[in-house]
């Protein structure tokens, strides 16, 4: 089992307030707050952290996918858009879009879409996501 974690602190409250998140890794260090939300100030919010999961994970669960199907060597990039919405007089995450672009030599088309299609389903963090999922794959040569 892996445990991973990370903190948050938010000083002052609501609009006014301002946080920090951080990977106990080290690898983020970030203020976040209604600002980095939901205006252009530097920072990140929680839903930029939930895309980058997303597509951290569906790429590696792809990369392991393509190697066990006897593909040993290739570039796959992909990004990730999470959607958040106005519901109930909050906010819901309702769609995450994945993109990946592929560069594998020897994979063809049927191949690298069903590969990805399962990866996108199987990864954990897609297993997380309570909202619509969508991929769009391209293969390139």
């Amino acid at each position: 089992m892996t445990v991973n974690s990370a903190t948050a602190r938010y000083e002052g409250l609501g609009k006014e307030g301002k946080g920090r998140v951080k990977f106990a890794s080290g690898a983020l260090d970030a203020p976040y707050g209604f600002g980095t939300r939901f205006e252009d100030e530097a920072g990140t919010n929680p839903e930029e952290m939930i895309a980058a999961a997303h597509a951290a994970c569906f790429t590696m669960a792809t990369s392991f996918a393509l190697a066990k199907a006897g593909h040993n060597d290739g570039t796959l990039e992909a990004e990730c858009k999470v959607t958040l919405q106005p519901s109930d007089g909050g906010f819901t995450v309702t769609k995450s879009a994945l993109s990946l672009v592929a560069r594998v030599a020897g994979l063809d088309r049927a191949e690298f879409e069903r590969l990805a299609n399962e990866a996108k389903a199987g990864c954990p963090i897609s297993k997380l996501l309570n909202c619509e999922i969508t991929l769009e794959a391209r293969l390139e040569d």
